[in-house]
Parts: structure tokens; C-alpha cells; sequence
């Protein structure tokens, strides 16, 4: 097996800006034509030769009649030279992205109500203009940082979007809790009185987690009846049909599991719930990633825009 060794550590002093001045006095012919042609003071250019003269061990250009004239070492580096700098300066320009060209396997960290109101037009908007598409779709829980940091996602959409000095969220839309019911069986509830005294369908997590609008009724002292808790939100429609029980659920679940239940406001105030995507400060400037961000900032503004239609 080969062995990798470090170039000298006196060649590490070489930089950008030797080399473009190295390449614009061979060019030039002189010190002070490559002076006017970079901006720079005669002294400026003198001073970088020299420390790539001492980096190097030549001389590198020597004085011929009144002129200079490169050395056999100055000639035979201009190749190398040129490449060198193209090297750094491709390091400073953003990479190309162009989605027709683009074969992208995407991690989505969401819980059912976000997964289904989002990645399925979030996944037929990609598919119609990437190349190709594999979207995995991964269950965020409570969701964390490190799944993050980890790599264990490329976004996360959350409610409830984790700190980090490191995580960075943009909200996604806004929506409001309204009480679902079966107009079949029952009517709204007018006053709070008639909304406690129901029985209820909520959402209780199998690590403990409940609804921030559960928590809110807690915190505020006042009881409810729950008849029946399901693990997510996609089991809520089943109790729910051909029943007179409630569910205080955000709004838009009306495009998906509970279209066609009827809904009212709550007789309660409550805070407004947001949709957040989250991703790691890593892949902020990646123009793919920016650009994927961009395109599930627009499909919830169709599906928000829907919704209020």
C-alpha cells in the first residue's frame, strides 16, 4: 500500500497571491509592467517575488541587459503555477446546481400530520424537476439537533423545531386548533361549558408527548374528558366518525384525514401553531439544499393558500 506524504512544510507558505504575481511578471516581462497590470505597487510586487524566491530556493528571474529573463525553474513552474491558482480560485466559486441534472436522495425528519399535509406535493413539485428523486421520509418524534449534526436527515418538519447555535429554522405557514366533530351526530359546541363537558379524541405519543393545545388546557385548570388517545394523528378520523365525541386539531387536517368532518371554532383561545422546516448550518449554502428549501417554502404556500380558498 502506498504512503501519502506531506509536501514540505516550506512549500505550504506558497499562496494566491505569489502565484498570481510570479505569473503576471513572467507575462508581463518586468516587475513594473505586472505592477500596473495587478494594481500594485512596485514594491508590493518585488516583496511577494522574494518570498516566493526564498520558499523555492531560485531565483526564479534575473536581470538580462535591461530587461529580466526567467530562470529554466521560472518557466518550467508557469504550468503548475496557472494550475495552482485555478485550483484556489475554483475553491471560492459556488458549485454549479442545475435540478434537470440533479440525482438527489432527500431525508424528510416528519410526524404523520406534517408528512402527509407536505411531502406528498413536496414529492410530485421535486419529481417533475429533478432527474431523479428518492425521498425517505424518516418519523421526527420530538425531534432533536443531532439528528441533524448526525446526518440522519437532510431537513426536519416540526411544529417544535429543536435550539442549536448550529440549527437554523424558517417558518413554513401558520395554523389554528378548531374542533372537529360528526355533524351527523352532534353539533358544535357553542360555549365552553358544552366543549368540556363532551368527550374527546386527542393525540398522546408513545414516549409521553401530548398536543401543545393539551398542555394549554392543563396549564389553564380545566378538565376534559378523553374518551379515546391514538398514537397519531391518522387513527383520529376512525373514533371519530359516527361518534358525538370532539377533536381540537389543527385546521388544515381538513385537506387530509378529517375532510368531510365538520368544524368550528374552539369556545377557547389559543395560540397559533407553525410549521417550521429545520437544517443544519452545514448545508446552508449548498445551492441544492437552498434550492429544495425554497421548494417546500412554496408548496406550503399553495397548500395555505388552498386551504383558505
Amino acid at each position: 500500500m502506498s504512503e501519502l506524504h506531506s509536501p514540505p512544510a516550506h512549500l505550504l507558505e506558497i499562496d494566491g497571491r505569489m502565484l498570481r504575481t510570479f505569473l503576471a511578471v513572467l507575462e508581463a516581462g518586468s516587475v513594473t509592467a505586472a505592477a500596473e497590470r495587478l494594481g500594485l505597487t512596485q514594491s508590493a510586487v518585488s516583496h511577494a517575488l522574494e518570498r516566493l524566491r526564498e520558499v523555492l530556493g531560485d531565483p526564479l528571474f534575473v536581470k538580462s541587459g535591461r530587461g529580466i529573463a526567467a530562470t529554466a525553474r521560472a518557466e518550467a513552474l508557469a504550468t503548475p503555477a496557472r494550475r495552482l491558482l485555478e485550483d484556489i480560485e475554483q475553491l471560492g466559486r459556488r458549485p454549479r446546481f442545475a435540478p434537470e441534472d440533479t440525482e438527489l436522495v432527500l431525508t424528510v425528519a416528519a410526524n404523520d400530520f406534517q408528512r402527509d399535509l407536505l411531502l406528498p406535493a413536496l414529492q410530485k413539485r421535486l419529481a417533475g424537476r429533478l432527474r431523479s428523486l428518492r425521498l425517505i421520509v424518516i418519523p421526527s418524534r420530538a425531534p432533536t439537533a443531532q439528528m441533524l449534526r448526525e446526518g440522519r436527515c437532510d431537513l426536519i418538519v416540526t411544529p417544535r423545531p429543536p435550539a442549536g447555535s448550529d440549527i437554523l429554522q424558517k417558518r413554513l405557514l401558520a395554523d389554528r386548533y378548531v374542533c372537529f366533530f360528526d355533524s351527523r351526530k352532534r353539533s358544535a359546541p357553542v360555549t365552553l361549558e358544552v366543549y368540556l363537558a363532551a368527550r374527546h379524541v386527542t393525540v398522546a405519543y408513545e414516549d409521553g408527548r401530548r398536543l401543545e393545545f393539551d398542555e394549554l388546557l392543563e396549564a389553564r385548570g380545566l378538565p376534559r374528558v378523553v374518551g379515546v388517545a391514538v398514537p397519531n394523528f391518522g387513527g383520529i378520523a376512525a373514533f371519530l366518525s359516527g361518534t358525538d365525541m370532539l377533536a381540537s386539531l389543527p385546521s388544515l387536517m381538513r385537506l387530509g384525514p378529517l375532510e368531510g368532518f365538520a368544524t368550528a371554532p374552539l369556545p377557547i383561545s389559543a395560540p397559533e401553531l407553525s410549521m417550521y422546516a429545520v437544517w443544519h448550518r452545514r448545508r446552508h449554502e449548498d445551492p441544492a439544499h437552498a434550492w429544495l428549501r425554497d421548494q417546500l417554502e412554496e408548496v406550503a404556500g399553495e397548500i395555505t393558500g388552498a386551504a383558505q380558498g
